[in-house]
């Protein structure tokens, strides 16, 4: 079946990243340095996170399981989601460290690693870690790889941020580690609104969304009125298509279905709006598009583990 003819007027989505970071409760950190040479490997373990590197000088490969090896120069980007472990190296038959043992036997992030003589390499780079109830969401949303190539406006931008980061990080106290923080999630949602990343296979989830004109106006007018009764028909005549062709092509972009993607959405606001303690659990089930307490307390439930008297508590 055909895309759906693409619509001309893209709907301005900047803020869409910021607006899932913060839904999400990343929690940012420096994780620290890789000073290698010669040979080398280093693994970070499967966890429910994203981690961000930036070569600085040198090349490596970066290695997951089941896909080519990535390979990285001077200045080179990654956001990577360890929905899998990934390897930093030198080579792939280079035999790997994992980064949490090293770090705990040398009470160090600065990681100094390798073989004597040969080339060197030095990366440095930081992990996001996000609530684990938006690990659904996560996975559904962002693609499992992010690169930036050098010599982008991206990559100069992270670069200047990071210079920002290890002058902040140098300093001692909660002002301190409070600035370091947000520079780091400043970090994050820049290279999720920029327009030269490149988005490795599988090229689904919000940020090809963003990137398809078609999927970027259903998602602006979902993210606009959450509240509204939509149904898939609805996006489609809004978007110029067939309501066929467009969830066929809605699913195949972003991964799942427009209603389902709804419904987490919905579900992440909410559990933002229960964190806060604001509103009444009614007046957050009228905010986020149910029609009674009783309806949304079951779908949170069902989607979250508990309810959201518990979950707010």
């Amino acid at each position: 079946m055909k895309a759906p003819k693409a619509v001309t007027d893209r709907p301005n989505l900047r803020g869409t990243p910021a607006e899932l970071i913060r839904l999400m409760r990343s929690q940012a950190t420096l994780w620290g340095t890789i000073d290698a040479t010669g040979r080398w490997a280093v693994s970070f373990r499967e966890r429910n996170d994203v981690l961000f590197f930036r070569v600085d000088r040198g090349s490596c490969q970066l290695l997951r399981p089941g896909a080519d090896p990535l390979r990285l120069g001077p200045g080179d980007v990654v956001l990577a989601r360890t929905s899998c472990p990934i390897t930093l190296a030198s080579d792939v038959e280079s035999e790997s460290i994992d980064s949490w043992a090293l770090v705990a036997s040398t009470r160090s992030r600065y990681m100094q690693v390798g073989t004597v003589g040969g080339k060197s390499a030095l990366i440095r780079g930081g992990r996001f870690v996000f609530d684990a109830g938006s690990e659904q969401l996560l996975a559904s949303l962002l693609p499992p790889l992010l690169h930036v190539a050098s010599g982008t406006a991206a990559s100069d931008r992270v670069r200047a941020l990071l210079a920002m980061i290890e002058a902040e990080a140098h300093g001692s106290g909660p002002v301190t580690e409070f600035v370091v923080v947000r520079l780091m999630e400043l970090l994050l949602v820049g290279l999720l609104r920029d327009e030269t990343f490149e988005v490795k296979a599988p090229s689904s989830g919000l940020l090809a969304g963003l990137a398809d004109p078609v999927i970027a106006r259903a998602l602006a007018a979902l993210h606009g009125d959450i509240a509204r009764p939509w149904t898939t028909s609805v996006l489609a005549r809004l978007c110029g298509t067939c309501r066929s062709g467009f969830s066929t092509h809605f699913k195949r972009v972003v991964g799942v279905a427009p209603m389902t993607y709804l419904h987490r959405w919905r579900m992440a606001v909410a559990r933002d709006e229960l964190r806060k303690g604001r509103l009444a659990i009614g007046e957050i089930a009228l905010l986020v598009g149910f029609r009674s307490g009783s309806a949304f307390s079951t779908a949170f439930s069902r989607v979250v583990g508990c309810s959201p008297t518990r979950f707010a508590a």
